[in-house]
């Protein structure tokens, strides 16, 4: 007679969601993932996120088949009591797997040799342009020019952070390391640190970092309680300076996002530093002052101070459009509090996304994030391939009625701006007093 399943109902499950005591369950099945988490690829984040429930959508959103035969050795031997699937998820699951069998996971086309084309080719001309001319509107050109080739190498970066775009392991890491560190001076341990975080627990106030960016930026009054940010182990704190801040977040937003480069840079170097865990911690600090010796000794040989700061100013704004076009796919969704939901997880990733919606000639400039329902959903698949397979998730959505927002370029700034002035016009409501400062008093006083 075969032996009897054991079984642990759901309550017992949710009760190892913490570090040292980690459990999940993927198809029925309870894994015990607690010394695994921080050997985890995807990091630490992602674990401790859905901790303590069923995963199987995640898992197989992020892990290609072959990742199933390591299972085994993290198995308690318990099996989820009453565990079911929903409908969504079984017609979630079956497109993961025909997008299997069609090897849409393995056809990444050219797109990768395309862009570092361009990258070296952008690249050649500003330093050549900074060197051998003295216009000065060519220096500013180059400035523009750098500025675009920090967007094209962000591509990569974010393409590599999710999927090989190289044909091997060892190309794919430099790869990362050249067009995140080297050519951008971010550090690409501490992007795919933060947006697999973002990923899982996508739009969550206090678990999804994307969102926390106090104290400049709230993107709903629920910040207003200075909640406890799960990324970052700490208190967002909505004091009186914040609120200041906060209440003009709408008129501050662009002017921010062109020199947002700054934040990256100084949370590249806090992880570096820190006592975190980093893989290849050396080759990634490598990397970063690779970018740090380059860039200055560029700005430093052009003929003036008025000219080096004109090209940097440049540089970083151009840029900010790559910022701004993150911004726009989540800022203006559905927010949430608490951790994200491994029952709900097509739900929750296609309520906290934004499409946006443009002609097929306009991709190099979205870089693929126009498709951000799609992506979010099918992380693993190349961005060459989200176009195609659209019209599949839309009829996803539509049968399981799940949002499937998508608005323009245009309206998508509209509808962001939008949320930060909702959020910044409650922000100023007295009702709601903090500790004010001398700075919020003069601003505000009325009579």
């Amino acid at each position: 007679m075969a032996e009897s399943r054991r079984h642990i109902s759901q309550e017992e499950l949710g009760k190892h969601n913490k570090r040292g005591d980690l459990w999940i369950s993927i198809q029925g099945k309870i894994y015990d993932v607690t010394d695994w988490a921080k050997e985890h690829p995807g990091g630490e984040a992602p674990l401790l996120s859905l901790a303590g429930q069923d995963v199987t959508d995640a898992f197989v959103a992020y892990h290609p088949g072959t990742a199933w035969q390591y299972l085994d050795k993290f198995f308690t031997g318990y099996y989820l009591q009453d565990y079911s699937v929903s409908e969504a998820s079984k017609d979630y699951r079956k497109l993961v797997s025909e997008f299997s069998k069609m090897g849409l996971f393995d056809k990444k086309g050219h797109i990768t040799f395309y862009t570092l084309s361009v990258v070296a080719v952008l690249f050649a001309v500003s330093v050549y342009g900074v060197l051998c001319s003295d216009s000065t509107w060519v220096h500013l050109g180059c400035g523009a020019l750098m500025g675009i080739m920090w967007i094209q190498s962000g591509w990569i970066g974010h393409d590599s952070g999710h999927y090989k775009v190289m044909s091997s392991k060892g190309f794919n890491r430099f790869a990362q390391i050249l067009s995140g560190n080297c050519l951008a001076g971010i550090c690409i341990a501490w992007w795919k640190w933060n947006h697999n975080a973002h990923h899982i627990a996508c739009n969550s106030l206090d678990f999804d970092p994307d969102l926390q960016h106090m104290p400049f930026f709230v993107v709903s009054s629920k910040f207003f309680n200075s909640l406890t940010s799960c990324f970052y182990e700490r208190k967002l704190n909505f004091d009186s300076a914040t609120r200041f801040l906060v209440s003009y977040q709408h008129w501050s937003f662009y002017p921010v996002m062109c020199f947002a480069r700054i934040n990256l840079f100084a949370q590249s170097f806090m992880l570096l530093l820190s006592k975190r865990r980093v893989s290849n911690r050396g080759l990634e600090m490598l990397g970063i002052l690779v970018f740090w010796i380059w860039y200055p000794f560029l700005v430093s040989c052009l003929p003036n101070w008025g000219e080096r700061i004109m090209f940097v100013v440049v540089s970083f704004s151009v840029t900010g459009i790559q910022h701004v076009q993150f911004c726009l796919n989540h800022f203006s969704s559905n927010v949430y509090v608490g951790p994200p939901s491994g029952n709900d997880w097509c739900e929750k990733q296609t309520k906290g996304t934004l499409d946006i919606t443009c002609s097929s000639w306009m991709d190099w400039f979205h870089g693929g994030l126009q498709f951000q329902i799609e992506h979010h959903l099918f992380p693993r698949l190349p961005r060459g391939q989200l176009r195609k397979v659209a019209p599949l998730v839309q009829d996803l959505c539509k049968k399981h009625n799940l949002p499937y927002n998508s608005a323009s370029f245009w309206k998508a700034n509209v509808m962001t701006i939008g949320t930060l002035r909702t959020a910044a016009l409650q922000a100023r409501d007295l009702a709601n007093p903090v500790p004010k400062n001398l700075v919020w008093e003069a601003f505000n006083t009325h009579g």
